[in-house]
């Protein structure tokens, strides 16, 4: 026998059974790998985290759904509703809503809740004690974005079958958290002459914090201006937007009583409008829909800073006749005190005044466009942080609905999205200003602002849930509160989920 060749051939085969021992050890590992991914799939599939399947452009579907999870936070049978903004507590641990199971029940809604995201308990922190099916009505919350305070409609206490809730008959109402869930109208309303400065006169809803907690913006409609509409073919009930100073106690000239009381913050509209734009115009009927500009205002041509800004949606008649919504800015003078001192009451044919220095302008002009318009399902406007972008829906030539930006200063609008779909629900803008958020066909998507690359993060659900709404983006970090009607035993109810994207977005964007 040749010695070295036996040494020779016992190398070759030992070396072939380390490789061997290797692979074999290799494909254990990825087998129990494999078991583990299916059996955490498998995990969350059962969870009563209601965890679905999530597919972002039909790649690396396996490790997204890992990812991602949608988390339900409430299931009793009944309506917990999200505003479209502000839904979440300062620090994050909350999220403010109520109990309607349909938009348009505020009329018939008397109770305001929390639910704490980690534990899933639910509280109520406001209730009406008289609340019947024609009111008093609440509903639409938002949080204060430092305190502990929300704010709401409230429908006025004294409404009945004859006088029910309505759109001139509702006000903010706040309520501290920290003191035992005070709470206080931040709306004076004065609806007898001599009527009352910095008191409204009709009924204000959509209410929204300026991100340094100062004012609260509104949209409004005046009840004087519309009973006299009924007789006064020369005025028209117009729809506009303001907003509170807060912590300006209004103290109203007459008597209170149920329709007419003091308020703790001063109201002034910001919105020129009038019964009869003239075609071709920048007058507008309606103004609505409205944000604040930027966390602290934003960058002018000049280089100065505009600190105080609301951007809103206003109606313009087009040269050929037909109504157009345009984007709209109005600057507001950051002397608070001037604010006060320049505004009137108002009269029985005329709004109560727009404060000395505020400019309105108008920032998109798309009549001439194949689809003129700001166009979409019902939508709010948002801003990035900075302020130096506005952002609204708007048709594409092929008629697809898209997200596009203009600036506070005017000029082109500019496309965010060129899906090939159009969205159905409202959008919401990330705290970062870096993502955007919306739905289509009830699957939930969202768009990096910076390049318009659009993820798919959830798919459409099953036939038990329906009518995604509300998404709002937390008040820093990535995850996503909403609504979807949720089946239970034949009846279908709002119910709110959240989702962190934390994990997917390091992942993927």
């Amino acid at each position: 026998m040749d010695i070295s060749t036996t040494s020779k051939d016992d190398c070759i085969l030992k070396r072939t059974a380390t490789t061997i021992l290797f692979k074999t050890k290799e494909i254990i590992h990825f087998l129990l790998s494999l078991q583990t991914t299916c059996l955490i799939a498998l995990l969350f599939t059962v969870t009563q985290c209601q965890t679905r399947t999530s597919h972002v452009n039909n790649t690396n579907s396996t490790l997204d759904s890992l990812l991602i999870e949608e988390i339900q936070l409430t299931h009793l049978p009944q309506g917990h509703f999200l505003n479209q903004r502000q839904a979440f507590s300062p620090d994050n641990e909350y999220l403010v809503f109520d109990n309607r199971n349909d938009d348009s029940q505020i009329g018939e809604n008397g109770s305001i809740q929390l639910v704490h995201i980690a534990s899933k308990q639910v509280e109520t922190v406001y209730e009406i004690p008289n609340q019947s099916f024609f009111g008093p009505g609440s509903g639409a919350v938002s949080f204060h974005p430092s305190q502990k305070k929300i704010v709401f409609i409230h429908g006025l206490n004294n409404a009945s079958e004859s006088i029910p809730y309505g759109v001139t008959r509702r006000i903010a109402m706040q309520v501290n958290l920290e003191k035992e869930n005070q709470f206080t109208r931040l709306e004076a309303r004065d609806v007898v002459t001599p009527y009352t400065k910095g008191a409204l006169r009709g009924g204000s809803h959509a209410y929204s914090y300026s991100s340094d907690g100062q004012l609260l913006s509104f949209t409004y409609n005046d009840a004087i201006l519309a009973d006299e509409s009924v007789t006064n073919p020369e005025v028209r009930d117009l729809r506009t937007v303001g907003a509170f100073l807060l912590d300006k106690q209004v103290s109203i000239l007459g008597e209170g009583n149920e329709e007419n009381f003091d308020g703790n913050g001063f109201a002034f509209l910001l919105a020129e409008v009038t019964g009869n734009p003239k075609p071709g115009s920048d007058e507008i009927s309606k103004a609505y829909e409205e944000c604040w500009v930027g966390n602290a205002g934003y960058s002018k041509l000049d280089g100065t800073i505009q600190k105080r800004a609301m951007a809103f949606l206003g109606d313009v008649i087009s040269e050929s006749g037909e109504k157009v919504t345009e984007v709209f800015i109005a600057d507001i003078p950051a002397n608070s005190a001037s604010i006060i001192e320049s505004v009137n009451a108002g009269s029985r044919i005329s709004l109560p005044s727009i404060p000395a220095g505020v400019r309105q302008r108008r920032l998109t002009f798309t009549t001439g466009n194949k689809y003129p318009g700001i166009q979409g399902p019902r939508q709010w406007l948002r801003t990035s942080p900075d302020g130096d972008a506005i952002y609204f829906y708007r048709k594409d030539d092929s008629g697809v609905v898209q997200i596009y930006s203009v600036s506070p200063n005017g000029g082109e609008c500019n496309p965010v999205t060129a899906n090939g779909f159009s969205s159905d629900t409202s959008f919401s803008l990330s705290s970062d200003g870096k993502y955007l958020a919306y739905g289509a066909k009830e699957a939930l998507y969202i768009t990096r602002v910076s390049d318009g690359k659009t993820s798919k993060i959830l798919d459409a659900p099953d036939t038990a849930y329906s009518s995604l709404s509300n998404i709002n983006w937390s008040n820093s970090g990535h995850t996503l509160a909403y609504n979807r009607k949720v089946d239970q035993d034949g009846q279908a109810f709002f119910q709110i989920f959240i989702l962190n994207l934390t994990a997917f977005l390091n992942h993927n964007l």
